[in-house]
């Protein structure tokens, strides 16, 4: 076995995982101390000398799946997020890149990518997003109708919340969330036009019960078709396994 087809086999082990998995975590809380002003300044060269461990740890990750794997490591997309969100981290911390230093905190994001339960979920969003755009574009048109119909009914005595059109979509978001609608929007515009239920009620029935239940059951199709594939996908490996020791078992019984 040659030395790469050594380095594959230990990226590919659980032990392998769940050390990168423990690092990510780490590197988490690490990332975290450093936004507490007390905890910096009393123990801050620590703190940065554990988070440059943690980044050179994933910086040999990296180079040991491309030395694995060679120009086969940029054909997975999990990998080529782990190489961009790790290259984020080595950005000099000039002002310039200020901004891009500060998403080091992405390095989380790693334990997606590093955790087949967690890459499952995103998996089976990504897959829902088509069939979402369907959805998203349906919420659309009820908003923007809402939208005109609330700015014309109440724009007038509540320009604050429904003077203009985009006033009166952000008014409609918060009552479709159900955030302080009843008390804080709805019985007050009520006050003045005593029918006014009449509109949010309705609305509130088609966006949050409906549509956004709808978005909720596409995801959870699609993380169903997703674990279905992955299951598939381990059975039939499983099976070419068994028929290979089968035919080399059969071919040596014939050799005797």
């Amino acid at each position: 076995m040659t030395l790469r087809e050594k380095t594959a086999q230990i990226l590919d082990t659980a032990y392998f995982r769940n050390f990168i998995i423990g690092v990510i975590l780490f590197n988490a809380v690490i990332l975290g101390l450093e936004t507490s002003k007390t905890v910096m300044s009393k123990v801050g060269d620590l703190i940065h000398f554990l988070d440059m461990i943690c980044l050179y740890i994933f910086v040999a990750e990296i180079t040991a799946k491309l030395f694995a794997h060679h120009l086969r490591f940029f054909r997975s997309g999990w990998n080529l997020f782990d190489f961009v969100i790790v290259g984020i981290a080595l950005v000099p911390a000039a002002q310039t890149f200020s901004v891009l230093r500060a998403l080091r905190i992405l390095r989380v994001l790693r334990l997606v990518a590093v955790s087949p339960n967690l890459r499952r979920v995103v998996e089976g969003f990504l897959s829902a997003l088509p069939g979402m755009g369907s959805v998203f574009l349906l919420m659309s048109l009820i908003f923007y109708i809402g939208s005109v119909m609330a700015t014309k009914l109440f724009g007038e005595a509540f320009p604050e919340w429904f003077g203009t059109l985009g006033a009166s979509g952000y008014s409609l978001f918060q009552i479709m969330t159900l955030e302080s609608w009843s008390m804080g929007i709805v019985r007050p515009v009520m006050e003045t036009y005593k029918y006014a239920w009449a509109f949010f009620v309705p609305f509130i029935m088609v966006t949050t019960f409906a549509v956004v239940n709808l978005l909720v059951g596409l995801i959870v199709n699609s993380m169903q078709d997703a674990h279905a594939e992955e299951s598939n996908a381990a059975t039939d490996s499983y099976r070419d396994e068994v028929l290979t020791r089968l035919e080399a078992i059969e071919k040596r019984l014939s050799e005797k």
